[in-house]
């Protein structure tokens, strides 16, 4: 409300913000599925990794299989092509026999570098705690029975 008063003060138009408080509040209503769409891309556990893995410079399509265990195929090239489309990341292809193609973050992509490192560290970090609370509160459900 605060910053809608000072807009119409100021002359401005009205803002909206998505939200009444909260970080949400800053942003205007029509930004908000837009904003939606790159936090799941982004916050996405392929994205993540990605780019965490790429900061160091270039890396080839079969490297970034290697340092990231349990990606298939399909995903990583999804992936890849996502943050490309959204400037994460830089493709250069080399016109060589065989043809080689390198994956790099851009500077876009660098200032999620550390973000991601801090979410990845923050979940290897503290996986054990995780998932003991996740058996605790399974454990705890009540189980339905099949009643015939």
């Amino acid at each position: 409300m605060e910053q809608t008063r000072e807009a119409k003060a100021a002359g401005g138009a009205e803002v909206v913000g998505a939200a009444a408080i909260g970080p949400c509040a800053a942003i205007p209503a029509e930004h908000m599925t837009f904003i939606r769409e790159v936090l799941d891309r982004v916050g996405d556990k392929w994205s993540l990794l990605l780019i965490a893995v790429l900061e160091p410079g270039p890396l080839r399509y079969t490297d970034l299989q290697r340092h990231i265990p349990g990606i298939s195929q399909r995903m990583l090239t999804l992936t890849l092509r996502q943050l490309h489309q959204d400037g994460l990341i830089s493709r250069t292809a080399y016109a060589e026999v065989p043809p080689r193609v390198e994956y790099t973050l851009t500077l876009l992509g660098r200032g999620l570098h550390e973000i991601a490192t801090s979410l990845v560290g923050w979940a290897a970090a503290h996986h054990d705690e995780i998932r003991e609370n996740r058996a605790r509160t399974t454990s705890a459900q009540p189980r339905t029975t099949a009643r015939a």
